[in-house]
């Protein structure tokens, strides 16, 4: 197992900073507005040889039992839980504070050695004296704003880690779970992980962050990305909220499918086709997760009548699967992850030269191309020169007279002969 290194803290004092400073590139969320950082944010980084993964959590601040910062805070002390090693985060201008005292009495009784790092430390100077007061040994005086301080804090990070375990496991099946703002992506991953892991709330936009969620399925492993909900760019705001569609786009960038959260009671909207036709763009696996069955139900709608608004709605993605899943009651949710791992292998497929050249030669054959002044192209070459996704590349004597419907029809019997659901493939025409 990789060792796991947590970040915590008061709201507002540097948590955010401090992770991506740690983590070498800018992965979370930086505002001066308190709350940004709502769930854990994980990040897989190594120092002096030595792989570890950071974790950044929302601000906790104890009393507060209800809402979203009681949720918060709960997130925050299911990372100190899962931690090898905690950070807590203070702030040097603004000196000890009650909360301060606080979180460090929760990170204390967690039973997990503690780290206390006394951040916008701009001037290279120590911590005041009042921070001793916690207990916690020998502060670690750092800027993330500058760096200052931080290669000396990695150090003590790797020096105190447990060794890695090395395990012979099979690459993740990278999963990101994108669509319009409140239908239902958190709640979905919850279902899926069968505990409250992202937080969740009706209102649009709870979800700010790309969260990955890290897990093992059946002898499998997976990272389960929840995205905020993408918007129509005339509604997006300046600051935190633009920064999370982004987030949202390079999620589905860097995984190999996309699970396009629908909902069964309502039809598919021109920003669902945007999403979907984004993924497709970017040549992801694609899982069409139809969310809220159960309202769906209670209207009279049938399985049939939800496909169908479905496959009509989306007809420039065909290959695309389609459950019909309800998070609120768990319903067909665990078939999720399986429909993943097989559209990831598909995703991933390379075909047998031979088969694939009897295949499109025997398709040729039986429909061959209309001639175009006078003269009909010829196939003289077909091989598969992509991965992730499928991508093909015909040798023919004229391309230019290769007529849309014809691409189809290759497509078509591609994707019956070797079973490319859920993903998309390429083909490419090229003069012989």
């Amino acid at each position: 197992m990789i060792p796991v290194v947590a970040i915590v803290g008061r709201p507002n004092v540097g948590k955010s900073s401090l992770f991506n400073r740690l983590l070498q590139r800018r992965q979370s969320i930086v505002e001066a507005e308190p709350g940004v950082t709502r769930d854990r944010l994980y990040g897989r980084t190594d120092w002096n040889g030595r792989d570890f993964t950071l974790v950044d959590t929302g601000g906790l601040e104890p009393g507060d039992e209800t809402g979203l910062r009681a949720a918060t805070a709960r997130q925050a002390k299911l990372a100190v839980h899962e931690a090898d090693l905690v950070l807590l985060v203070v702030d040097v201008k603004s000196g000890l504070t009650a909360v301060d005292r606080e979180v460090a009495d929760i990170v204390r009784r967690s039973g997990k050695t503690v780290f206390l790092v006394t951040n916008k430390a701009d001037d290279g100077k120590g911590a005041p004296e009042d921070f001793f007061e916690l207990g916690l040994g020998q502060p670690y005086p750092v800027s993330a704003a500058h760096g200052l301080g931080t290669g000396d804090l990695l150090d003590a990070i790797v020096a105190h880690l447990p060794e890695a375990v090395a395990e012979a496991v099979p690459e993740a099946v990278h999963v990101a779970v994108v669509g319009r703002p409140n239908v239902g992506k958190s709640s979905l991953v919850n279902s899926i992980l069968g505990e409250e892991r992202v937080i969740t709330s009706a209102e649009p936009g709870t979800t700010r962050d790309a969260v990955d969620v890290m897990l093992s399925s059946a002898g499998r492993d997976y990272v389960l990305i929840d995205t905020a909900g993408l918007r129509k760019r005339s509604r997006v705001d300046a600051g935190i909220e633009r920064y999370s569609v982004v987030r949202a786009l390079r999620a589905v960038d860097r995984c190999q499918v996309a699970v396009v959260v629908l909902e069964a009671h309502e039809p598919v909207k021109e920003q669902d086709k945007r999403i979907i036709g984004y993924a497709q763009e970017a040549g992801k696996g694609l899982l069409l997760a139809v969310n809220k069955w159960d309202l769906a139900a209670e209207a009279g709608l049938t399985a049939e009548d939800v496909t169908a608004g479905v496959r009509e709605a989306l007809q420039f993605v065909p290959y695309a699967k389609i459950l019909l899943v309800s998070a609120a009651t768990g319903l067909r949710v665990g078939k999720i992850l399986p429909a993943a791992a097989v559209i990831a292998a598909t995703h991933a497929q390379r075909v047998d030269p031979k088969q694939l050249k009897d295949t499109v030669t025997d398709a040729w054959r039986v429909t061959p191309p209309r001639a175009e002044g006078g003269r009909r192209p010829r196939l003289l070459q077909v091989e598969q020169v992509t991965s992730r996704p499928p991508g093909f590349a015909f040798r023919v004597t004229d391309p230019q007279a290769m007529h849309f419907s014809y691409k189809r029809y290759l497509e078509n019997r591609l994707r019956q002969q070797f079973e490319f659901d859920g993903t998309p493939i390429r083909l490419f025409f090229r003069k012989g």
